[in-house]
């Protein structure tokens, strides 16, 4: 699908412990600082029970999940918008993601070192969004002396965008993140091809100890969830030492390994939807005996660019849509009894997907 969202923090934070728990990649995770140099990149199932049921219901031969791309992005440091470690070559990395989730260590452990020798995840946070800001400020600075020379001429778009560009200039300034900034449909036009960092939306990763996973917080929790509001983030609790415990697990021995711990289920699972839901994506589901395949799409879809996804000769030679609800698909036992009860409806090209809808597709080229 090309959803990609980066795995970002400091130095031994536990990013590339939870990027090989999310992928079972068997990457190298050391106690020192730059150990990922180029980014390594994992595809990763999307956990939905909506697809075993389907696929059950079906008697499907072959059931395909939908995916997310994650990215693990090397080891940020302050002055890294000026080169400091490598920094310039890893911010470029990160301007080719859809999605950010910031990784911030809330849990002690003399044995991994830190790189600021003491733990403080507030103090992280802004480091690595200081750098982003101080990015974006050199980036738009550029485009901006750019625009104003050529306003000089007199050329009304050019001084609308000068206009605009001075504005998120000042907002970059307060130290708000581009994201935070009001756009019209004119503004998100002269800032398209400016890929701000600050811009892409951002999930936190809290990774606390193993004692601390069944609660889902601690001290450290609390700082990182008041942070985070402050600029609309959402937050993620998750131990990166048992995820990567549980990747070498069966499934079974996963589930008695959770319940030991109080879990009812991985960590990843809920970091994987919340970086769905960040990317603002939904899934469709086709479904039948040879095959039950989950899809995804941006919420907003219309019915031939879902169709899309499956062949372009779908979307091209798109004539209507054959939907079924989930909930109305289970309650009615398959497509057949939804079918007698009336809840399988034709929609033309202006539908909007839902998340959850099974459909058919009819076409002709």
């Amino acid at each position: 699908m090309g959803f990609r969202c980066g795995i970002v923090g400091l130095p031994n934070v536990g990013k590339s412990t939870i990027f090989n728990a999310l992928t079972s990649a068997g990457i190298e995770a050391a106690n020192y600082p730059f150990c990922t140099i180029e980014p390594n990149v994992g595809m990763v199932a999307m956990p939905d029970p909506r697809l075993d049921v389907l696929a059950a219901m079906a008697c499907t031969k072959s059931k395909v999940p939908t995916q997310m791309e994650f990215v693990d992005i090397a080891g940020l440091v302050a002055g890294a918008s000026q080169g400091e470690g490598l920094g310039n070559q890893f911010l470029g990395h990160i301007r080719q993601l859809d999605a950010i989730a910031h990784v911030v260590r809330c849990f002690e452990d003399d044995n991994i070192v830190h790189v600021s020798a003491s733990i403080d995840p507030v103090r992280d946070m802004e480091i690595i969004n200081t750098e982003l800001l101080l990015a974006d400020l050199d980036t738009l600075r550029r485009r901006l002396d750019k625009t104003r020379s050529q306003a000089k001429s007199g050329d009304k778009l050019f001084k609308d965008q000068v206009f605009v560009l001075e504005r998120l200039e000042q907002h970059l300034d307060s130290g708000q993140p581009a994201r935070l900034f009001e756009l019209d449909d004119f503004g998100r036009e002269t800032l398209r091809d400016l890929f701000l960092l600050s811009a892409k939306p951002v999930l936190y990763v809290a990774n606390v100890s193993e004692g601390d996973a069944a609660t889902g917080d601690n001290a450290m929790v609390a700082l990182v969830r008041a942070a985070a509001a402050r600029e609309q983030a959402g937050v993620v609790v998750i131990s990166g030492a048992i995820e990567q415990e549980l990747s070498a697990l069966s499934l079974e021995e996963q589930q008695e390994f959770l319940a030991d711990l109080g879990l009812t289920e991985p960590g990843l699972n809920r970091l994987i939807k919340a970086g769905y839901d960040l990317l603002g994506l939904a899934t469709y589901f086709t479904v039948g005996v040879k095959e039950t395949r989950a899809w995804t799409i941006t919420q907003g879809t219309k019915a031939p660019g879902a169709a899309g996804k499956i062949h372009s000769d779908f979307e091209r030679g798109f004539i209507r849509a054959e939907v079924i609800a989930y909930n109305d698909y289970v309650a009615c036992k398959g497509e057949i009894g939804a079918k007698e009860k009336g809840l399988m409806r034709q929609e033309g090209k202006e539908y909007t997907v839902q998340d959850g809808d099974c459909m058919l597709f009819r076409f002709n080229v």
